[in-house]
């Protein structure tokens, strides 16, 4: 077993493998080529608005284990709020209409036989569209599994998916399309209950974490970038990491968790593959308080907009693969959201209150069957390195829970090794 080992990169992968090294008794040197850690994952104050804001807004399902039981192990396992029950409230800005989905509590999908509870004019045969999804293929589109189309799709499934893929669900990866279906909705209602960070990315993911690992004596290096890596032959091993500022060789028993972005980790790591095709996310946030009432979490069809969510003080959008938005102007884009918005929530068109752009156009890796079989595993031919991330081969698509899950399974897998001799 490492009793060092270096953490490079402290976004949501880095943290979790940092955390869970030290928690199975590892001493840990986390790295940060910026100056704050989180990645696409964080925090940060917005003067224009005079509050604190999300770099993009994540939706935590209530079965993405890995990511409670990560927050359980710093401490923030309150920071997530959400509906007491697994609901998610719709509204077609085309025709206004308004409902509810309202899951079952238990595995048995009885939500489904209750027209109150399912998506409007679908009935329980057509949820067995689902059905190819478990039995997908690797290579296949959803597209090529499925039916797209119909009630059901456009007023449930597409939405859900277009959040939870961030690309066109049609043209996503059907096998791990499956795997997120089988995690959420097969696993019963109190699998899916939508949960926010209510005090924001930060507060919940990372400075917690940064906390934990800084008592129990991690050494944290913010602005620390790695620019190149030494590797050994015989055996085969990482021998030195180079930073801007320093070099770094590494001893018996020492070993390295490369937590890096995918465009990144290749210039590295000699021969690592590595998906390539990225989609976009773009978030509105405005200064309004939420009307009385308003659901933490809502969907908003045939718009620009895509969900909404609530927090103290401000209305915030998400607009998944946002590629073809990134070049309209901010204050054009602001409009035209607010605009739906204000249709949705029932508040005055006009004025325009504060707003904020945020753009990630890296957000995630696109989860197409073609991008699936660039993903690396976590092992690499190196015995003292690992990969972590959402775009390493977790099984599914590039959510925070897969980030977490990478990250607390490379630091498992490089501890449960034999030691060096």
């Amino acid at each position: 077993m490492p009793k060092l080992v270096h953490v490079i990169g402290a976004g949501a992968a880095g943290l979790a493998a940092a955390v869970q090294l030290q928690r199975r008794g590892a001493r840990v040197v986390l790295h940060e080529a910026r100056d704050y850690a989180g990645g696409r994952c964080r925090s940060f104050y917005d003067a224009k608005l005079g509050a604190t804001l999300d770099s993009g807004n994540h939706i935590v399902l209530s079965g993405n284990t890995a990511t409670l039981n990560y927050m359980r192990a710093i401490g923030a396992a309150d920071e997530l709020a959400g509906p007491s029950l697994p609901e998610y409230p719709f509204v077609d800005l085309a025709t206004r209409a308004r409902w509810t989905v309202r899951l079952s509590p238990g595995r048995l999908p009885w939500w489904i036989f209750d027209p109150d509870a399912r998506a409007p004019n679908t009935h329980p045969a057509d949820y067995l569209a689902l059905v190819p999804l478990l039995f997908a293929k690797p290579g296949r589109s959803v597209a090529q599994t499925m039916r797209c189309n119909g009630p059901l799709w456009d007023r449930l499934l597409r939405p859900l998916l277009h959040a939870l893929l961030n690309i066109e669900p049609r043209d996503a990866s059907a096998e791990l399309t499956g795997a997120m279906v089988r995690e959420t909705l097969l696993a019963g209602g109190l699998a899916c209950r939508p949960l926010i960070a209510r005090n924001g990315l930060g507060s919940a993911f990372v400075d917690p974490a940064l906390r934990l690992l800084q008592h129990g004596g991690a050494t944290i290096r913010l602005g620390s970038r790695l620019r190149d890596v030494t590797f050994a032959a015989d055996p085969a091993r990482v021998q030195a990491l180079h930073f801007v500022d320093e070099s770094v060789t590494l001893g018996a028993n020492e070993a390295v968790i490369l937590a890096l972005p995918p465009e990144v980790a290749p210039t590295l790591v000699p021969g690592l593959r590595a998906p390539d095709r990225f989609a976009a996310a773009i978030n509105v946030h405005f200064a309004v308080e939420p009307p009385f009432g308003l659901p933490q979490v809502s969907c908003l069809l045939n718009g620009t907009a895509g969900w909404l969510l609530a927090f103290d003080g401000r209305l915030s959008v998400t607009l998944a693969d946002a590629g073809k938005l990134l070049d309209t102007p901010p204050d054009a884009l602001a409009a035209t959201v607010w605009a739906e918005v204000a249709r949705a929530v029932d508040l005055p068109p006009a004025p325009l209150p504060p707003w904020q752009v945020v753009t990630e156009p890296r957000a995630t890796f696109a989860a197409l069957p073609g991008q699936e079989t660039q993903r690396p595993g976590t092992r690499t031919r190196w015995n003292n390195l690992m990969l972590a991330g959402d775009w390493t081969a977790t099984g599914l698509p590039p959510t925070l829970e897969g980030a977490i899950r990478s990250g607390q399974k490379a630091a498992d897998t490089l501890l449960n090794q034999p030691m060096e001799r």
